[in-house]
């Protein structure tokens, strides 16, 4: 699956907002049936758009994850398919185009720094990026 239609992003918004929401719950806020919502988290799961249901963490857990910015430099029309490949990936927390010499912005987070590498090598060989920059995050100030 690549595509996603409109209700499949608003599903997912409100699973970020609330991934432990019931399936009667997110039918009641999208507007649409009980089945029409498991049909659709069962394809999205299978497709691995949806890879995990996850919890968000408090500020003391938060703390001890690994979290960076990269900026990333992409070739020709090369962004959209970027755009999809970064949006299925789970440690990206946070993804916006920009212009000038980067054109895109990456939030991520990861457990580890073994994972964080991992991360920064699977988004560097991804078709058409040209070029990135990588910022750890060291320390919330506000």
């Amino acid at each position: 699956m690549t595509d996603l239609d409109e209700l499949d992003r608003k599903l997912i918004a409100r699973l970020k907002l609330d991934g432990r929401a019931s399936v009667t719950t997110l039918a009641g806020f999208l507007g649409i049936a009980r089945g029409t919502v498991q049909a659709r988290l069962s394809r999205l799961v299978d497709a691995n758009v949806i890879k995990r249901f996850t919890v968000e963490m408090g500020v003391s857990e938060a703390e001890d994850m690994v979290h960076a910015v990269m900026l990333v430099e992409v070739r020709g029309n090369a962004a959209t398919s970027i755009q999809k490949a970064l949006k299925r990936m789970p440690e990206v927390t946070g993804l916006h185009r920009t212009c000038g010499v980067w054109d895109l912005v990456v939030q991520l987070e990861t457990t580890s720094l073994p994972e964080f590498d991992s991360v920064l090598n699977r988004i560097r060989e991804l078709p058409g990026v040209m070029n990135s920059e990588t910022c750890p995050l060291l320390r919330r100030v506000v």
